[in-house]
């Protein structure tokens, strides 16, 4: 018997991995968190299967079905949204399945901030804009950052930063960031991305908050911040495809006729 924590993507069915699909369709129980995971991801489950959406469940309401499903020798689809080595909340689930010897294995999935730069048309690492992407999150109502963690220090490194749990927090995010980056500096939520329902709101860390609060906007949104997200930087082209930079294989420079 093996729980299987499969990554369902941000939202849209088709960015489920042929992989994650398969597996879905083989399960006898499947466990998804329908707060983040529409339906149409586990339709997939086999006729007759036990699908709970685990939204409303405790971390023991989950563990019991778990156990359960081992006591039956059947095999579990346990469905996260994006993918669940990102803010998935397995970490806990897998110390208990540790402690009951019950096998498990990861299936990753699509994270919600590639979908996001996908949905937005543009790249997040710009040559000698930014070259890094920091994921990390506003604390709220969830567990506290470990020290060092913070926007400020994050801030300082002029990379782009996309910030989960942070539309009720914009305020908060401008008024740490704007130090280092700016008040012009862009900024995109992206709202459900890669549901039906989805909404991209563009706007700089000085004007963002008033533009998402007259979307009415609270929840389930993604934050990214950094000068990568402007369309007026003249950057250069990046070495990998430059004739003159040759590398393992592309060996020869090119020269003209």
């Amino acid at each position: 018997m093996t729980v299987f924590f499969i990554g369902a993507g941000p939202g849209d069915p088709e960015l489920l991995t042929l992989k994650a699909r398969r597996i879905i369709g083989e399960c006898p129980v499947c466990l998804y968190a329908g707060s983040l995971v529409p339906e149409e991801v586990v339709a997939c489950a086999p006729e007759g299967a036990r699908v709970l959406d685990t939204a409303p469940m405790t971390l023991d309401d989950t563990h019991g079905e778990i156990l359960a499903a081992h006591k039956r020798g059947e095999n579990v689809a346990r469905v996260h949204s994006g993918d669940p080595s990102l803010y998935g909340a397995i970490a806990e689930q897998i110390r208990r399945l540790k402690a009951d010897g019950i096998d498990y294995q990861i299936i990753p999935g699509v994270p919600a901030y590639a979908a996001a730069a996908a949905a937005l048309g543009q790249e997040l690492t710009i040559p000698e804009v930014a070259q890094s992407i920091i994921l990390t999150r506003m604390s709220m109502k969830s567990t506290s950052m470990p020290a060092g963690e913070t926007l400020e220090n994050f801030g300082r490194t002029g990379a782009t930063l996309a910030i989960h749990l942070g539309i009720r927090a914009l305020r908060e995010i401008e008024r740490q960031l704007a130090p280092f980056y700016g008040a012009d500096c862009p900024v995109a939520v992206v709202y459900r991305v890669g549901w039906p329902d989805q909404a991209i709101i563009r706007g700089s860390l000085s004007d963002i908050h008033a533009k998402v609060r007259e979307a009415k906007i609270t929840r389930t949104a993604l934050v990214l911040v950094g000068p990568a997200l402007s369309d007026n930087h003249g950057f250069p082209d990046s070495a990998l495809y430059d004739a003159a930079k040759p590398h393992v294989l592309r060996p020869r420079v090119k020269t003209g006729a």
